[in-house]
């Protein structure tokens, strides 16, 4: 495919993720940061959003599992995680993570509970979306790299 097609299809994936409400203005500034000089920046810092939050997650996952819940463990991951998501732009995932601290005050573990397939479905989402602008920046690359060859 040539690369001005695989730009465009980035561009379009991009776009649709801002109207679908999965990104925010966060997102377009760590775009700005990535250039020539670090041409995977966006990239990386996606990546590593990721692995984080699938740990998070998995943590949340294991402390509601809990018969007795520490809120302040859970408190102290959902925190985290919304401020991760917060520094990609990932919205929906930050604005779960807002109404999961609220049932985190409470001590309401069924909210809790129902807070976290919230933020695990607006998580894999975004993930699902990540993956796919993972593949195309790659396929950009590879193409950049030929060119120059």
């Amino acid at each position: 495919m040539p690369l001005m097609a695989l730009r465009e299809r980035l561009n379009v994936l991009v776009n649709s993720m801002f109207l679908e409400g999965l990104l925010d203005q966060q997102f377009r500034q760590l775009q700005m940061l990535q250039d020539a000089s670090s041409p995977g920046f966006v990239a990386e810092v996606i990546t590593l959003f990721c692995e984080d939050s699938e740990r998070m997650l998995t943590e949340l996952t294991k402390l509601l599992d809990q018969a007795v819940v520490d809120y302040q463990k859970v408190d102290a991951y959902v925190h985290q995680l919304k401020g991760s998501s917060s520094s990609v732009g990932a919205q929906n995932v930050k604005l779960a993570c807002i109404q999961f601290k609220q049932f985190c005050e409470e001590n309401n573990k069924e909210g809790c509970l129902s807070a976290l397939n919230m933020v695990k479905h607006q998580y894999y989402s975004l993930r699902s979306k990540f993956d796919t602008m993972l593949q195309l920046e790659q396929r950009i690359q590879a193409y950049d790299s030929e060119q120059q060859n």
